[in-house]
């Protein structure tokens, strides 16, 4: 299920675009973030927004909480999340509130945090892939929404984030220029960093509303000056969002006719009470797999969760994590990976033993199914206490893989299993109270 996260920047703090809006103070591993959580929809689909200054515009840009802001929306299952903000036009061709959709960015801050990681497990370096930092697809929406409703706009440029709060100086604003740099703002940075660890697709939207100090016929900027121009194109930005949400909701009705139709999943799936043990109510989705349309919903929602996010390979576990990777997998054209309980696979493998209520287990996978850089998505019918999974990730990293996500049925949020898994993105259709 699409679910858009939006940071809003200068002038978009409080946009009153949501429908059934719900307001939620959170906190995260990092922190808490800039402030609340606003939970809504527009036309039906799903939408977080987060203010990055706070409500009342109270924080300075150094004093971004990023990682904060970025866990939050990612703790909220935020598929996407687009990003505005007020910049600087470092080119003649680039004016007032031209829309800029950014492609690629130089970070010129030096004092905050620009990454998830304090620290690698040992021989587990993370090292995040940067050179297309703005998801290509978000980035797509952007343009074709500025074009239909005929907004001046530039399909790309390289956006420069200094500090703040103080503007360049005219030599710093000339030097970025040498550099190729297009617009300077003080946000993006380390934002787009955080959210492609996350593993979110990210795009940013940034609007021109001054020439910062470079040009000699203009006056330097001022922030009196920004926010006026800002103000007098607020309504046009919060247009372009709404359109770019409403593509997807296009884009889910284009669907086969199959996948079209919203299943309430939990009446798919039967509960066998007190079994295998007594005091078990068992989650059965042999009855869902009887049932194609509601099949092939579950299929399409992974597909459309994980379309963005440069999957390679697929792997399922043994043994219902089968029947969905393989369809998952056919449906994304990639490679199917098995993960099977020990002594299973013929050729030779890496294990992971990992804890059972009653003492130990053990999983398997070919050495050589997954090559150094693979973007792997871990699929299973059901998270529960989370060891399966977290064995399974394991493995994928022993083969110097990275975790792209992690991807479930069903959710039984009371075992605690995404506590076990938080460092990866998790991604379920439907939970159930209960064990």
């Amino acid at each position: 299920m699409v679910k858009i996260g939006i940071i809003g920047g200068s002038g978009l703090d409080n946009p009153n675009i949501l429908k059934e809006v719900k307001e939620t103070e959170v906190d995260t591993l990092y922190g808490k973030p800039s402030s609340s959580l606003k939970e809504g929809k527009i036309n039906g689909v799903e939408v977080v927004l987060i203010a990055r200054h706070g409500r009342e515009h109270t924080i300075p840009p150094t004093q971004v909480n990023f990682r904060a802001n970025i866990q939050a929306l990612k703790d909220a299952r935020c598929t996407h999340i687009l990003a505005t903000t007020a910049c600087g036009s470092l080119r003649e061709e680039i004016g007032r509130g031209d829309l800029v959709i950014a492609d690629q960015f130089i970070d010129f801050t030096r004092h905050r945090s620009v990454t998830f990681h304090e620290s690698f497990e040992a021989h587990k370096p993370m090292h995040q892939p940067m050179g297309e930092p703005f998801n290509r697809e978000l980035r797509e929406k952007a343009s074709a929404a500025c074009t239909k409703l005929n907004f001046k706009h530039h399909n790309q440029g390289t956006v420069i984030t200094i500090e703040g709060p103080r503007f360049s100086t005219k030599a710093e604003s000339k030097m970025f220029r040498m550099w190729g740099a297009d617009v300077i703002n003080m946000s993006i940075a380390p934002e787009a960093v955080l959210a492609n660890e996350a593993g979110i697709p990210y795009a940013a939207i940034a609007m021109s509303t001054d020439y910062d100090c470079w040009k000699e016929t203009e006056t330097a900027v001022t922030w009196e000056e920004v926010l006026t121009v800002f103000n007098e194109n607020v309504e046009k930005v919060t247009s372009l969002l709404t359109e770019i949400v409403n593509s997807f909701n296009s884009a889910e009705q284009n669907l086969p006719c199959n996948s079209q139709q919203k299943y309430d999943l939990k009446k798919t799936i039967r509960t066998v009470p007190n079994w295998p043990k007594p005091g078990i109510m068992f989650r059965d989705i042999t009855t869902l797999v009887q049932n194609p349309e509601a099949f092939n919903y579950c299929i399409n929602q992974f597909a459309e969760y994980y379309k963005p996010k440069n999957i390679t390979k697929i792997a399922g576990i043994e043994s219902r994590g089968f029947i969905f990777g393989a369809a998952l997998a056919k449906e994304m054209n990639l490679p199917l990976v098995l993960i099977r309980k020990k002594g299973k696979l013929p050729a030779e493998t890496v294990s992971q033993e990992y804890a059972l209520e009653y003492g130990t287990d053990k999983i398997e996978i070919h050495k050589d199914a997954i090559n150094r850089g693979d973007k792997v998505l871990i699929v299973d019918d059901l998270l529960a206490t989370g060891g399966t999974m977290k064995a399974a990730c394991a493995l994928v990293e022993k083969l110097n893989g990275t975790v792209a996500g992690c991807t479930f049925v069903v959710d039984l949020p009371e075992l605690k299993g995404r506590e076990k898994l938080k460092e990866y993105d998790l991604f379920s259709l439907v939970e159930f109270e209960g064990d």
